[in-house]
């Protein structure tokens, strides 16, 4: 088999399930304060790239990207994991979701945020998939009126939280359609509340489901789709049934494990690595084992190495150079 394939030969094949020369392996992080410009974050992600050539490119914005046009305000507090801590919401009260109204994704952040795409998909589309991420309807309801207070909500005032999703949902939609033109190869669907701890399997499927099959119909044409499960015990058989290719999740602290998802699951898996005690915390050594045996739970084969959630900022660049080297039997 010829090892020199490009990473768009690599993914295309593991997701067809034939045999590779090496495994795909996929890390990604957040870039705060450079995220919160299309140039700055178009910078960062192209220097992250050039420097450990991934097999993926995972185009990372800051959660709010989709949500500060509705009044959110954020800030990054110095969280090693990169990610921003909101300081007001625009939602206090029920009668506050009916301030949300559907946005135009060609202005404001969410057309800065399609600036930012079309010219990371012009440097890497015909060799390397470029994948935008997608937060869930009810992860942007999330952050509109603060974790804490959703599930109240959702429960006491499921009417009006119904007609925000839905033109959450649209906007989502529309913004997933201009991003398909840009010529990306999938987008990474992130899904937050599909976890029992937090809702029960009748809430998640008429609050999360019901407008996540919406958004996902939007992106039915490209081929290279990734949901990740955020979370511990998740409904996973629920999100199996989702129309991606493949699934991502905290596989190392959450059911099921790698070896079981592939037994039951068709598509191909990302994971294998934590991301805090392995790729943080750990050392080379820690981190090239713990690879290994990802590799040889899945037996090699549809299989992405990659951490269950994002990559810490903090994560020393020996580490990041392990994962590579194991992935790639260097």
């Amino acid at each position: 088999m010829n090892a020199n394939l490009s990473h768009r030969q690599l993914i295309e094949k593991c997701l067809a399930g034939e045999t590779l020369p090496r495994t795909p392996v996929a890390l990604w992080r957040h870039f705060p304060v450079d995220d919160q410009s299309a140039d700055g974050l178009f910078a960062a992600t192209i220097a992250f790239q050039r420097q450990y050539d991934f097999d993926l490119v995972k185009v990372s914005p800051s959660s709010s990207f989709c949500i500060k046009d509705w009044g959110a305000d954020d800030k990054w507090t110095g969280s090693a994991e990169g990610s921003r801590q909101y300081m007001s919401f625009p939602v206090t009260g029920p009668d506050d979701w009916q301030k949300i109204k559907k946005l135009s994704p060609a202005s404001g952040q969410l057309g800065s945020q399609l600036d930012c795409l079309k010219r990371i998909v012009q440097e890497y589309h015909h060799h390397t998939p470029v994948l935008q991420t997608i937060f869930s309807p009810l992860s942007q309801a999330k952050n509109l009126i603060g974790r804490e207070n959703l599930s109240v909500h959702l429960r006491l005032y499921p009417e009006q939280l119904h007609a925000a999703l839905r033109m959450i949902t649209q906007t989502t939609i529309d913004f997933v359609t201009e991003a398909v033109k840009t010529g990306i190869d999938g987008i990474f669907y992130a899904v937050q509340h599909a976890q029992y701890g937090l809702l029960s399997v009748e809430e998640f499927e008429n609050f999360g489901i019901a407008y996540d099959l919406q958004v996902l119909e939007a992106a039915q044409n490209l081929w290279f789709n990734m949901a990740h499960i955020h979370g511990s015990h998740i409904m996973f058989d629920l999100l199996a049934s989702y129309p991606v290719q493949s699934l991502n999740w905290h596989d190392r602290a959450a059911d099921p494990n790698l070896a079981d998802a592939r037994a039951d699951y068709k598509g191909v898996l990302c994971g294998g690595l934590r991301q805090w005690e392995t790729m943080a915390y750990g050392d080379p050594k820690m981190v090239t084992s713990e690879a290994l045996d990802a590799i040889r739970s899945t037996q090699g084969s549809r299989f992405i190495l990659g951490t269950g959630c994002v990559m810490p900022i903090i994560t020393p660049h020996g580490n990041i150079v392990a994962a590579i080297n194991a992935a790639r039997g260097k």
